[in-house]
């Protein structure tokens, strides 16, 4: 059984006894719900064409919240990593004045971590300089990656236990990529690992116009046990396999002829390259902060959840990450933290390989047992894609987007009514990441109808805004299909529902 389908399994059984699954595997849900006679998933209105495939019958996922703003900025920004990248490479070691950790202290809890691991943690005053600076200025930095340590650090305990790795191993992931699967550092290396492009290709990491695996966790982290083993069995130090694991075991080994010999990391360090130099000391910090982060009253910011809340399901059709958001109700942002690996935030179907989408536990009964359904409404909508541009949008209603602060690709796809895939090809965007002040090319999306549309009486309200009076049977996704460029959240936000719910005669504000 393969390290993926395994920790499946486990997590699959672990959760049936602590959820209470019931006896005929089906975790218990709640029925859909109406709105004016019409189908929801949770609290999402059916769309028209998921309803003539029969999906409103699917059984009930209340809609997840919205991700943290903290959680997002995981997601979407690289600053964390950008300033730990820079911080391993310009690390100095002047003393820090930080009363709270007295040195005799520092080398007592140095010494119990040297007991416990396979790592030569010895107090010397450079190392010193580093914890102290870490504990004063990047207190928050720290709380944020140790939330989202919840996540991830599971997993990279099981593959490193299957390959023999130290489990504190698990910390040069803080050091590497700030614990964010989409890293990219200015050389091109990628993911939680940072594996440069040949590198990866090495260990069997695909990377392809859809795919990085570099950016899988699992995937990268087993081709990350695979090296650090291959590099400890060249050296026999763990210490030495981790700055070969940064700058090549060509370099480590010119700093041990130019040292005379020497093989200890702190005797060769003045001729390793200088980020190498800072490496292993930010790597020993990183793990001193987090293996003592209750006696510095470290306070963990949660994770929207744990791993063992997720599982997998093998895709057997190409399928994009909005369409399974609009047929389950799992938020587009979460799709994305959960699969971070697709690059266009499309799963696709090739022959003789096999990909994965990891779901929330809820979400996973509804795909599998509607799995039909839901690749019958991913192929509808990839037809309907295959035409060419002009015959998809109006050029008439192009609009160009000026990126502002706290603008993420989900949101602005909400904001238009449009998906993150389609923006991302209208832009020629290979990532999620966004400048504040990009320009961004969006076709706001029109109505889509089969037969001639009963034309929109427009009211005009004392302020000059368009309005609407709510009838038998409308929705808020079917208001909103009645007015160009207008999305549900446009509909939410402007007449300040924080639901679905519509009543009959209700007027909504339908332009800004």
């Amino acid at each position: 059984m393969n390290n993926r389908i395994f920790l499946s399994v486990l997590c699959f059984a672990m959760l049936s006894i602590t959820f209470g699954q019931s006896p005929s595997g089906s975790l218990v849900k709640k029925k859909d719900s109406l709105i004016d006679g019409k189908s929801v998933i949770g609290n999402k209105s059916i769309p028209a064409e998921l309803d003539s495939l029969g999906i409103k019958n699917l059984e009930d996922l209340p809609e997840a919240a919205e991700l943290d703003k903290k959680w997002l900025e995981e997601l979407y920004s690289t600053s964390l990593f950008d300033t730990i990248y820079k911080s391993v490479s310009e690390l100095t070691y002047e003393p820090v004045d930080y009363p709270e950790l007295t040195t005799d202290t520092l080398k007592a809890r140095l010494a119990r971590l040297n007991a416990k691991t396979p790592f030569n943690v010895e107090y010397n005053a450079s190392l010193e300089s580093v914890i102290k600076r870490y504990l004063k200025h990047r207190r928050k930095s720290m709380e944020r990656l140790m939330g989202l340590s919840h996540f991830y650090f599971p997993m990279f305990e099981q593959e490193f236990d299957n390959y023999n790795i130290p489990l504190e191993m698990k910390y040069l992931s803080i050091v590497e990529s700030a614990l964010k699967p989409r890293a990219r550092s200015r050389v091109g290396a990628t993911g939680l690992w940072q594996f440069m492009f040949t590198t990866g290709k090495e260990y069997k990491l695909d990377v392809s116009s859809y795919v990085d695996e570099r950016s899988d966790p699992i995937e990268s982290t087993t081709a990350a046990a695979q090296y650090l083993s291959k590099l400890y069995k060249i050296f026999g130090d763990w210490d030495l396999a981790l700055a070969a694991y940064n700058s090549g075991p060509g370099n480590v080994n010119k700093a041990i002829r130019r040292s005379g010999g020497y093989q200890n990391y702190w005797n060769i360090r003045p001729h390793l390259p200088r980020e190498t130099a800072g490496y292993v000391p930010a790597f020993l910090a990183t793990m001193y902060i987090f293996e003592f982060a209750e006696e510095h009253g470290f306070k963990p910011e949660q994770p929207p959840f744990q791993h063992v809340q997720t599982d997998t399901v093998h895709v057997k059709q190409m399928i994009s990450l909005d369409q399974i958001s609009e047929t389950t109700g799992v938020n587009i942002e979460e799709l994305q933290f959960l699969n971070p690996s697709y690059k266009l935030d499309i799963i696709p179907k090739v022959e003789g390989k096999t990909y994965v989408l990891r779901l929330p536990r809820e979400a996973i009964g509804i795909f599998t047992s509607n799995e039909d359904k839901i690749y019958a409404f991913a192929k509808a909508e990839f037809n309907k894609r295959e035409k060419p541009l002009p015959q998809l949008v109006d050029t008439d209603v192009r609009i160009r987007y000026r990126v502002k602060s706290g603008d993420y690709l989900g949101k602005i796809a909400r904001r238009y009514g449009v998906r993150v895939s389609q923006i991302k090809r209208w832009n020629g965007l290979r990532s999620n990441n966004l400048r504040i002040g990009q320009r961004l090319t969006i076709y706001p999306r029109n109505p889509v109808v089969t037969t001639k549309p009963k034309a929109t009486k427009k009211i005009i309200n004392s302020e000059g805004k368009q309005t609407y009076n709510v009838q038998s049977g409308d929705s808020l996704w079917s208001i909103a299909q009645k007015f160009s460029g207008v999305s549900v959240q446009n509909l939410k936000d402007w007449n300040d529902i924080s639901g679905t719910k519509l009543k009959i005669g209700m007027t909504l504000i339908v332009s800004e």
